[in-house]
């Protein structure tokens, strides 16, 4: 049985995850006036136009590239020593703690409680067309899923396949994946709930919506 209150209650004793920025490539890094204990905020608009917070330059064949920030959060460390060095790609830069946000705590509370169900490679991934009808027309929850049921397409290198879910019977709950894009190997495609524990779900979502508290 589900336990609401101390999956809350654990998530609520450490409600951030520390977010390590890493030089994306090598070259000589400045940070500029960038400080420990700055509030940066993260990517932003519609189409995710606008970037976040420039938190530091690495320049490379005498050209400046930023890096900039991909959350909302607070600097708690800075490699100060690298400032005007040289670094290799992939150097550790800073870390950025990121303070949860509702969205983020009950997708992380489903993907522990749902069943999911994983890509088997990467791939692009598209529902068959009747199940995908279904979904565009009344929703994820509308579509009650059971072993070896013909569920995705999986398109890769110009080969489809069907794919077939495997796992317990129940709805489908959550959908982790986008149109026309790659998803890894391993990461969830699918979150199914069983029917009889859609009461018990619900529960969560209503008390997270309920009683946790953004930060800015």
């Amino acid at each position: 049985m589900l336990d609401v209150t101390k999956l809350l209650e654990e998530i609520k004793a450490s409600p951030y995850e520390e977010i390590q920025v890493v030089a994306p490539h090598c070259g000589v890094v400045s940070f500029g006036d960038l400080a420990v204990g700055t509030r940066v905020r993260g990517v932003s608009g519609m189409w995710k136009e606008k970037p976040g917070t420039l938190l530091a330059t690495i320049e490379r064949e005498h050209n400046k590239k930023p890096i900039h920030a991909g959350e909302k959060g607070e600097v708690t460390s800075i490699e100060t020593s690298l400032e005007g060095r040289f670094v290799e790609a992939r150097t550790p830069l800073m870390v950025i703690r990121h303070f949860l946000s509702r969205d983020e705590v009950l997708r992380i509370i489903l993907q522990r409680t749902l069943n999911l169900f994983n890509a088997p490679e990467r791939a692009k991934y598209y529902f068959t067309p009747d199940v995908d009808k279904k979904i565009k027309a009344s929703g994820s929850r509308s579509v009650t899923v059971h072993d070896g049921m013909e569920l995705f397409i999986m398109s890769r290198m110009k080969r489809e396949v069907s794919l077939g879910y495997s796992g317990p019977d129940g709805v489908i709950y959550a959908v982790y994946f986008q149109h026309n894009e790659n998803v890894d190997a391993g990461q969830p495609l699918i979150g199914v709930c069983p029917q009889e524990q859609l009461p018990l779900i619900e529960e969560v979502v209503a008390r997270v919506q309920t009683e946790w508290e953004e930060r800015e």
